[in-house]
C-alpha cells in the first residue's frame, strides 16, 4: 500500500506565485538549536540524515522550503545539499533578523536587507529567491513605514533576484498594511493562536499568498481526546485563503504522519 503524498494537493501562492504544497519543511532546526521555543531537545542532523529527510519530504510532495538567516547555519547547508534540484523546490528565505553567538539583532535598513539577500544567493547557491519575507522583531507597522526593507526588495525583485516578497509579522495591522505592496504574509494561526485571521480573509479576497507559522504551536499544540496534528490542520486547511503550513520537523516519523494527516484532512476523510 502506498503512502497518501501532497502531489496532487499543490495550489498557487497568490494569484501569480508558484505552486507550492500545502506542507512546507522549516528548517531552523537544520542549523540552529539556541534560543528555540520546542518543547524537548534535539540535536542537529548530520548531512546525510538531512539529505534523507528532504529525500523524503520531496518524495511525500513537499516542495517547499523555509529558511532564514536567523536559522543559524541552515541556508549555508541547504546550498550544498539541493544541488542539481533548485529547480525542484521553491526556496522561501528571509531579511531583518540576524542570529551570531546565540543572540538575535534586527536591521531593517535598506543597505542591510540588500546584503542579506545577496548572501542567502551564495549560501543556497542560487540565481532567485522564489520568496523572500521580513522577518519582523514585532515593531511590525515601523518597519513598513519608516524602514527601506520594502522598497529594497521590491528592487531586488525587478532585478530578478527575487521573484516574490513579503512579511511575517506578529500584528493583524502589520499583515494588511504588508499586503498592500508585498506578494504574501506569514501568519502565526493554530489551535490556540487565530487572532491574526483578518490577515487571512484579507489576503483570500485579494489574491495574495498566506504561509502559517507555528502551525502546531512548535510542537506545543495538545488537545484532549484528539490527535492534535489532525485538529490543526482541519483548522487550518478549513481556511481557504490558507496556502500552506510551515512545519518544522526532522523526525521522519513525524514527517510521514504530517504528510498522511494533511492529505486525509485536504481530501475530506
Amino acid at each position: 500500500m502506498s503512502l497518501p503524498t501532497l502531489h496532487a494537493h499543490h495550489r498557487r501562492l497568490g494569484a501569480n506565485g508558484p505552486l507550492v504544497s500545502p506542507l512546507g519543511l522549516g528548517t531552523v532546526k537544520f542549523g540552529r538549536d539556541q534560543g528555540v521555543k520546542y518543547p524537548s531537545g534535539f540535536t542537529i542532523p548530520s548531512d546525510e540524515e538531512a539529505r534523507m529527510l528532504l529525500r523524503q519530504a520531496h518524495g511525500l510532495g513537499i516542495n517547499l522550503l523555509d529558511t532564514a538567516p536567523a536559522y543559524g547555519v541552515s541556508e549555508e547547508r541547504l546550498g550544498p545539499l539541493l544541488r542539481g534540484q533548485r529547480d525542484e523546490w521553491v526556496i522561501v528565505s528571509k531579511v531583518g533578523e540576524e542570529f551570531v553567538g546565540g543572540q538575535s539583532s534586527f536591521d531593517f535598513s535598506a543597505a542591510h536587507t540588500r546584503l542579506s539577500v545577496e548572501r542567502s544567493l551564495k549560501r543556497l547557491e542560487t540565481d532567485r529567491i522564489d520568496l523572500v519575507l521580513v522577518h519582523s522583531d514585532g515593531q511590525d507597522l515601523r518597519i513598513l513605514q519608516e524602514e527601506g526593507v520594502y522598497e529594497t526588495l521590491a528592487e531586488l525583485k525587478r532585478e530578478g533576484k527575487l521573484l516574490g516578497f513579503g512579511f511575517s509579522g506578529k500584528t493583524v495591522e502589520g499583515g494588511l498594511l504588508a499586503l498592500e505592496r508585498g506578494d504574501c504574509a506569514m501568519v502565526t494561526y493554530n489551535l490556540n493562536e487565530r487572532a491574526e485571521r483578518p490577515v487571512i480573509d484579507h489576503a483570500l479576497s485579494h489574491g495574495k499568498g498566506i504561509l502559517v507559522k507555528k502551525a502546531l504551536a512548535s510542537g506545543h499544540a495538545c488537545l484532549a481526546g484528539q490527535d492534535p496534528v489532525r485538529a490543526s490542520f482541519q483548522l487550518l486547511f478549513g481556511e481557504p485563503g490558507v496556502t500552506s503550513a510551515i512545519v518544522g520537523t526532522i523526525n521522519p516519523v513525524h514527517l510521514a504522519h504530517n504528510v498522511a494527516t494533511a492529505a486525509a484532512v485536504i481530501a475530506g476523510r
